[in-house]
């Protein structure tokens, strides 16, 4: 007997050729097709329950009974479909069957590995740019599927896992992305082979909340004949849930793999025995995402709607109410929102400039179309402030009598930790070697993105908190970290950043001609005088990179400035609207390109041998690496070559009676939730701790800094604190009019010219109009008001309103 479910009819023309094909060789009844009895095709109507390879259902359901699974043994080919030996396959190997017997079983043995032959049919789904079946043979590697034949991750996204085997199987991670795909190298990464489903996630999935979303399934189709299976998946259910929900414990963790291994062990069907991988596997390579959840209030995919108030507030390193602000300036109230900004933000106006926004890429307006342009909301409503006079409101600290705190550097780490710390009533110093304050705001990022009046303004507002400021004091050099303990100073904060530029490590590198990426930047920002020649070459596809073309283009010294890049455009780490930019303003990108060797001339650099990349296989960040391909090196003539890899900081300063430990690439070593050092009372953040900060990240660090040593001072427990993201007020939602919806679209904010800009330092982001920036914010999708207390605000004004 064969039973096919109704729903697929080809199979039924399949097994007809096959059972033909065996007749005619005389193989019916032999070993290959199973039980040696005659075959009589039939149609099952409605058969069984979700079957997960448990044949024992579907027999029961043909029979007409209950689809439940029954204790094995014995097993069907000993006692099946009405106590008859009983051989079931599925479709799949059904298929097969046709092709093995007319070209043997050697021609099928080639294809595959050596315990898994033949090919395998994918569903390959997912946050995937070319989604359905696909053919492949047993043994390819996972990421050939993923990135050759699926086209990689949508948007550019990283990728983040894979599940295979359906709501049964294991999520594989990035790391194992060379995973052969066969069943065992499957079971041993903790899934399954399954049905041949793969369902691939992006950075932007949340694996606790993918946990419970197959538990939720499972526990649905779950027969519920045996214990284990029916009430073990929904205790598994109702933990995973409350950790989603921001209530969970650690020790939840360890009763969740205990009841995965009994769930496994105990259960009488393959539904069961299978239900608790997508847990388990997660937890194996996922487990800090289930730790963020219970300990740090974290959803880091900006998914669990009861753990976030809002993706994008979520999100924000220093946790600014976006949705709270976008929608005052949707009511046009401009002050309000203001304030709302910063509260959070000292450097408000800067942020509104140079943010690498990672609020926008969870924003969820961007899943179908262009996200909430949340940065140019936040710059309109700071440039609002500083037309009318509102960005230099601070509050007055009157008692100033509390413990001294040394802050050394002035970027935006050390000036955000001195203002939290200036209005508590701390007397905080802060100094920095240069002349000049702000770091790399200061010295690195170009006029045109950054305009001092706009950076001095802020400095205005933070200097306003009653912190003083010594310029031209370089530690190691003016004093020492002993020093500032004997001068009375209870705790210090190191925050001199990342100034050194990454060598290449090149022959040649030392000809005269070869120039450093932030070098350049901080000659130019600074007025100096710089020596370039006509052509230029610029190593590098980061921020750093882009910019000094970019400044060196408006210099007007050269006559082309030319980038050369080892990846390609989709793997820049540079932001992509100053990557448009660039090339909108006539700056060359050679992509796929990298430097080999500097060819001078009496020490002067005269030229750069290149040599061509090519992708290969994906490596552990989920990158293809690029690989030189043999043969292909060019030699460019250029009379300057701009290195800007990468930078990384300098702890020279450190004297030999600090007990400061440092890391192999020269940060300094701190816990990462308190920022407090291997010596107490010192602290550090920004790029000393962790090179390549963004300006963002840098300013959450000031904030945490300022947090830790005021427990510090206080002898209290250096802990950071967490909770969950709630707004600080609910606004009303805006009814819209069907008309206004009709209408309403994203806004371009207005640029520059590119003739314009690239003779030129003026800012290229002219920014948004009023009537543009409150179409804008009426884009918003109000996510705030999903969470808990968000839904019982819209019932309370439901009820107001009738």
């Amino acid at each position: 007997w064969i039973y096919v479910r109704e729903e697929y009819p080809i199979a039924v023309e399949n097994i007809t050729i096959a059972i033909k094909q065996a007749r005619e060789l005389g193989l019916l009844g032999k070993d290959i097709l199973g039980s040696g009895f005659d075959f009589d095709i039939k149609i099952a109507k409605g058969a069984g329950a979700f079957v997960c390879g448990e044949e024992t259902a579907l027999i029961a359901s043909i029979e007409g009974k209950r689809g439940v699974p029954r204790q094995r043994p014995p097993f069907p080919v000993q006692k099946g479909l009405y106590g008859k030996p009983t051989n079931i396959n599925n479709v799949e190997t059904w298929a097969n069957v046709p092709q093995i017997l007319s070209k043997g079983e050697e021609w099928y043995s080639k294809i595959g590995t050596e315990k898994s032959k033949g090919t395998k049919i994918f569903s390959l789904v997912g946050k995937i740019n070319n989604t359905g079946l696909v053919e492949v043979p047993m043994g390819i590697p996972l990421w050939e599927i993923i990135y050759e034949i699926g086209g990689g991750i949508p948007k550019n996204r990283k990728f983040k896992a894979v599940q295979t085997g359906g709501p049964s199987g294991g999520c594989i991670p990035t790391e194992l992305l060379d995973l052969p795909i066969d069943y065992d190298s499957l079971t041993q990464a903790g899934s399954i082979m399954g049905s041949g489903g793969l369902i691939v996630m992006d950075e932007n999935t949340c694996m606790v909340d993918i946990a419970k979303y197959f538990l939720t399934f499972l526990l649905d189709e779950s027969c519920g004949k045996c214990l284990p299976c029916r009430k073990g998946i929904q205790k598994m259910l109702e933990i995973v849930t409350d950790i989603t929900d921001g209530n969970g414990k650690e020790e939840d963790l360890e009763t969740l793999e205990e009841l995965a291994y009994v769930i496994k062990d105990t259960s009488l069907c393959g539904l069961g025995q299978t239900a608790p991988n997508s847990v388990l596997s997660t937890l194996r390579y996922f487990r800090q995402e289930y730790l963020d959840h219970i300990n740090k209030k974290r959803c880091e995919a900006a998914v669990c709607k009861n753990i976030i108030s809002s993706p994008c507030q979520h999100t924000c390193p220093i946790d600014t109410e976006a949705p709270l602000y976008i929608a005052l300036i949707a009511r046009k109230r401009y002050e309000e929102s203001l304030d709302v900004i910063k509260k959070e933000n000292p450097f408000a106006s800067v942020v509104a400039r140079v943010c690498h926004h990672p609020c926008e890429s969870k924003c969820r307006a961007g899943e179908a179309g262009k996200p909430v342009s949340i940065r140019g909301l936040k710059r309109f409503v700071t440039d609002y402030g500083l037309k009318h006079g509102l960005c230099l409101k601070t509050e007055s600290v009157v008692d100033r009598n509390k413990e001294k705190v040394a802050i050394i550097g002035s970027g935006p780490a050390g000036l955000i930790c001195a203002f939290y710390l200036a209005k508590k009533g701390y007397q905080a110093t802060v100094f920095e070697k240069l002349p000049v304050i702000g770091g790399m705001l200061m010295t690195a990022i170009p006029k045109f993105r950054l305009p001092r009046e706009i950076l001095d303004a802020d400095l205005k507002f933070i200097k306003s908190s009653g912190f003083e400021i010594q310029t031209e004091k370089e530690l190691g050099k003016d004093f020492t970290i002993q020093e500032l303990f004997k001068q009375n100073f209870k705790a210090i904060f190191i925050a001199t950043g990342g100034h050194q530029s990454w060598e290449l490590g090149i022959p040649g590198e030392d000809s005269k001609g070869v120039l450093y990426g932030l070098e350049v930047l901080k000659d130019i920002n600074m007025d100096r005088e710089i020596e370039v020649g006509k052509k230029v070459g610029i190593v590098g596809g980061g921020n750093s990179a882009v910019d000094a073309a970019r400044a060196l283009l408006r210099k007007g010294l050269s006559e082309t400035v030319t980038i050369y890049y080892r990846r390609t455009i989709t793997e820049m780490p540079a932001y992509k609207e100053e990557i448009d930019d660039a090339l909108e303003e006539g700056i060359e990108i050679k992509f796929l390109t990298a430097p080999t060797k500097i060819i001078s001339e009496n020490g002067v650099l005269k030229g750069c041998e290149f040599v061509k990349m090519e992708l290969g296989d994906v490596d552990t960040s989920g990158r293809r690496k690029p690989i030189p391909i043999e043969g292909s090196e060019f030699v460019v003539d250029i009379d300057s070559l701009v290195v800007a890899i990468s930078e990384y900081p300098d702890t020279s300063f450190l004297d030999k009676e600090t007990e400061l430990k440092v890391s192999e690439g020269g940060n300094i070593i701190v816990d990462p939730e308190t920022l407090q050092t291997t010596q107490e009372g010192i602290f550090a953040g920004g790029d000393i701790v962790m090179a390549s900060n963004t300006v963002i990240q840098a300013i959450a660090a000031g904030k945490i800094a300022s947090e830790s040593i005021e427990q510090f001072l206080k002898s209290e427990e250096v802990k950071r604190e967490y909770k969950l993201n709630r707004p600080s007020r609910y606004i009303e939602p805006l009814e819209l009019s069907e008309e206004e919806l009709l209408e309403i679209r994203s806004q371009i904010m207005p640029h520059l010219s590119p003739d314009e800009r690239k003779s030129n330092f003026g800012e290229v982001e002219l920014g948004f109009e009023e009537e543009q920036a409150i179409k804008e914010a009426k884009l918003c999708l109000r996510c705030d008001l999903e969470t808990k207390e968000g839904q019982q605000f819209l019932e309370e004004l439901k009820k107001a309103n009738e």
